[in-house]
């Protein structure tokens, strides 16, 4: 059961004190804003209602529906955090193609010809931002002082809250994780910052210590894993950022920090997550049952209507020649998403015949992709579902009651056995075969048929295998710029770069540009090299 909903009064309501108190986003502020906080915050169980607003905008995009942003002069479409995070980590990589390439910004990014003025780069830093500030509003509005000008004495509610506080901090944290990963740079600003303060500009390194030092500062306040209420973050949720930021540390400062990796990953793996018996549960209506999920994006039909990723995903990988959308209980966008040949041929074997990760439908279809506009062209997939595991379908065709795995188990093994090979002091190899066969045995209903054996676990096995298991959960990008195969010739992809064939790419490209208008709005910021 989803216990955590963002309704869109909670959403509103945080959104208001935060809109209030600027003017950078074309708001007229109130008359009095104190007066309306803290007839806000004096509300019964307005701190909470006011924590699901933060976590809300992982989700929403505006107060007036899914066609609403309030972010000014930025579509919903191309700034839900989500689908966002996907356009960048998966659409500019070897697994699909969009075929409405008239859609803002897809075309730039499938074909790695992006600049600086793409609209979806500017949702996605834009909508990040929004993020910390919200945390940043947030903590502002619950420090002891406001608490007890509020009133607010009694034991239970003041640790309730001081729980809030750790955890936006961590959500804070992750928006900057984001940025660091995507941009390379952001503005820092904090609760301690004024409203309006145009914060300094933060490289690779400092924003890397920064989400380190963050989390290990809040993470004993933090919920055990698997204890908190569904749909917000606990212990293991920041042990995941930690490891992901270890894993990519030779990228992100050029240290190896595999072994802090193993590390974050045991405590994980230790923290009661099981592996989903069924592949395909995690990505179907009842998603929120599974325990291999370790932190989801929720979506609901009805009260959080948006088009993030799993709406766009059971749409969009509803085929123009199958028309087969009632098998994901949706109508389906007719051929949205097709797959590019590399992706396709990692599943060209026998051995994959019964493998449930391939969902891949070649049937009256061409491996080949010659012309993006003609739908027809490419094989679909079918790994998102509007239908639950026990056959429920969806309570509406459009936006889906399916959640977005953010974060889960079977990355945390590919994480472990990477860190292995890679020569973690703290890893073994035997482990890490074990984890790489349990995955196997678990998309072959627990056969041991296509298990692999230690010589055949090395790097470029393990580059294959992660996405053969990770397919679109917004991994991609980051995985082939730390196995060193996104920018350059050595690995290319049908239409990377905008050659039908693939063509080599700048080392530049890396990291995304700084939106134009971004940099227009701080002087402190600079635009990364080559843009």
């Amino acid at each position: 059961m989803k216990n955590f909903k963002f309704n869109l009064l909670a959403f509103i309501g945080i959104l208001s004190m935060f809109l209030s108190c600027t003017d950078d986003l074309n708001v007229t502020p109130e008359d009095d804003d104190v007066f309306t906080a803290d007839n806000f915050y004096s509300q019964p169980g307005a701190y909470k209602q006011a924590l699901a607003g933060v976590y809300g905008n992982l989700s929403l995009t505006g107060t007036g529906g899914s066609e609403s942003s309030f972010l000014e002069g930025v579509d919903a479409g191309t700034s839900q955090y989500g689908r966002c995070l996907w356009y960048l980590q998966d659409l500019t990589t070897d697994q699909v193609i969009w075929s409405y390439e008239n859609d803002p910004g897809t075309r730039e990014l499938q074909r790695n010809i992006w600049s600086a003025e793409n609209p979806i780069l500017l949702g996605m830093f834009s909508r990040t931002m929004v993020e910390v500030a919200l945390v940043n509003e947030f903590l502002r509005q619950s420090t002891p002082e406001k608490l007890s000008s509020r009133g607010i004495t009694d034991a239970s509610q003041l640790a309730d809250i001081s729980l809030y506080r750790s955890e936006a901090r961590v959500l804070r944290a992750l928006a900057y994780y984001n940025l660091m990963d995507l941009f390379g740079k952001a503005p820092f600003i904090t609760e301690n910052n004024p409203i309006n303060f145009q914060g300094p500009e933060y490289n690779r390194q400092q924003l890397f210590d920064y989400v380190e030092s963050e989390i290990n500062a809040v993470f004993s306040s933090l919920k055990a894993p698997r204890t908190n209420e569904y749909g917000r973050l606990d212990q293991g949720v920041a042990n995941m950022i930690l490891a992901k930021l270890y894993l990519n540390a030779e990228v992100f400062i050029g240290q190896n920090r595999y072994a802090d990796c193993v590390t974050k990953c045991n405590e994980i793996i230790a923290g009661g997550y099981t592996l989903n018996p069924n592949y395909l549960n995690n990505f179907k209506k009842d998603n929120d049952s599974s325990s291999e999920l370790i932190f989801t994006l929720q979506s609901d039909a009805i009260t959080t209507q948006n088009y993030g990723p799993t709406t766009v995903f059971c749409n969009g990988q509803v085929g123009s020649l199958e028309n087969n959308g009632s098998s994901f209980g949706v109508g389906g966008w007719g051929g949205a998403i097709r797959l590019r040949k590399q992706f396709s041929l990692l599943f060209d074997n026998p051995i994959f015949n019964n493998d449930a990760r391939n969902t891949i439908i070649s049937a009256n279809r061409n491996i080949e992709i010659t012309d993006i506009a003609d739908r027809d062209q490419g094989y679909v997939f079918g790994k998102y579902s509007n239908i639950s595991s026990t056959g429920v379908v969806g309570s509406n065709t459009t936006f889906v009651d399916t959640d977005f795995p953010l974060f889960r188990l079977a990355d945390v093994y590919l994480m472990y056995a990477e860190c292995a090979v890679r020569g973690a002091s703290n890893a073994t190899m035997t482990q890490a075969l074990t984890y790489v066969n349990m995955l196997r045995e678990r998309a072959n209903s627990g056969s041991a048929s296509a298990n692999i054996a230690m010589g055949d676990l090395d790097l470029d096995f393990l580059i294959d295998e992660r996405v053969r298991e990770l397919y679109m959960e917004s991994h991609r990008r980051q995985d082939l710029i730390r196995f060193g195969k996104f920018t350059g010739g050595s690995y290319n992809w049908v239409w990377k770069g905008n050659g039908s064939n693939g063509i080599a790419l700048s080392n530049h490209l890396k990291v995304f540009p700084l939106p134009t208008a971004s940099l227009a709005s701080n002087p402190n910021l600079t635009q990364n090299s080559g843009y």
